[in-house]
């Protein structure tokens, strides 16, 4: 996949059909899409494209009301690899600002789509808009294709698997610590991904040892306090872990992310570690000593070695 930080920089894209959005999550919904755009794509010998934004749109126009605490499923990091492995060829990030989302519908359509991308097709969502306000909509573009010879599909809500699926419930089930019903919206598993570095002296010395990861960006969704079973890949195989999650609600890119990985002790110090969750274990407990506390860690242990084959 070819990433892009500005349309100055796109060369030349065979045959482009291009889609628009945020895609945060990068979910079931989203898919449909992406696999839309690779079906028209093989049928023109072209390519797949996506424009999308950072940060969120709403952190920009909104930023005390809408955006103000809105927090995102993805890092930037972590879309790029789920676009990735969706199979996009083409990613464009648009650096959002006030000053970008006062360019009319017609002027996107003509100036970037066209002028830019030289797009072949393009398709959108059902009920997409896009634009200065929000003023451009399927039957604009199709008017806009007519005059200006590209072709445009609106992908029918029908076609949208499981169409109530929505980044506002994936957060909702997220934020509920609910990570199965999270995964099965997403049709992947929840991920955090980022720099890990040797955590908890007292865990490595109760026979925990276990990194600590930096949550990259303030804007990014992290379930409740507890301890998860996840995958972690960032060495040589994925392996098993259990993760601790602590957060900080007033500066939460200081919240406390940190994985044991249950049955390895391959080095993993300031690698970028991805964090598969696949299930909330229980909630986080006070505990009295630091036996208790290894007797807890001991049972967590054998849960993720149930769940996790």
């Amino acid at each position: 996949m070819r990433i892009f930080k500005n349309f100055d920089e796109v060369g030349e894209i065979r045959n482009a059909v291009v889609t628009t959005g945020s895609f945060d999550g990068v979910h079931i919904g989203h898919k449909v899409i992406l696999q839309h755009l690779r079906n028209h794509a093989d049928e023109i010998a072209g390519e797949t494209v996506l424009i999308t934004f950072h940060p969120h749109p709403r952190k920009v126009l909104y930023p005390e009301t809408a955006g103000k605490d809105l927090y995102l499923i993805n890092s930037q990091r972590e879309k790029i690899y789920l676009l990735e492995k969706a199979g996009l060829d083409n990613l464009i990030i648009v650096d959002f600002t006030v000053e970008f989302s006062k360019i009319t519908s017609v002027e996107f359509v003509r100036s970037i789509l066209l002028n830019k991308l030289h797009a072949r097709k393009i398709i959108i969502g059902f009920n997409h808009h896009f634009g200065h306000n929000r003023e451009g909509d399927y039957d604009a573009l199709r008017k806009l294709g007519s005059e200006n010879g590209f072709e445009v599909e609106e992908i029918p809500e029908q076609d949208i698997q499981n169409e109530s699926v929505s980044s506002t419930k994936i957060r909702k089930a997220l934020l509920d610590g609910n990570m199965q019903k999270a995964n099965a919206y997403l049709d992947h598993l929840y991920i955090i991904m980022g720099p890990a570095r040797p955590s908890n002296i007292m865990l490595a010395e109760i026979g925990f040892p276990s990194y600590t990861l930096q949550v990259e960006e303030d804007c990014k969704l992290v379930p409740p306090n507890g301890v998860y079973a996840v995958s972690v890949n960032g060495g040589t195989t994925t392996q098993k872990g259990m993760c601790f999650v602590k957060k900080n609600h007033e500066s939460p890119i200081d919240t406390l992310v940190e994985v044991h990985l249950t049955d390895s002790n391959e080095q993993l110090n300031n690698k970028v570690l991805s964090l598969f969750f696949h299930k909330r274990l229980r909630e986080e407990k006070k505990m009295s000593s630091i036996e208790d506390l290894r007797k807890q860690l001991m049972i967590d242990k054998s849960q993720v070695d149930e769940l996790i084959f």
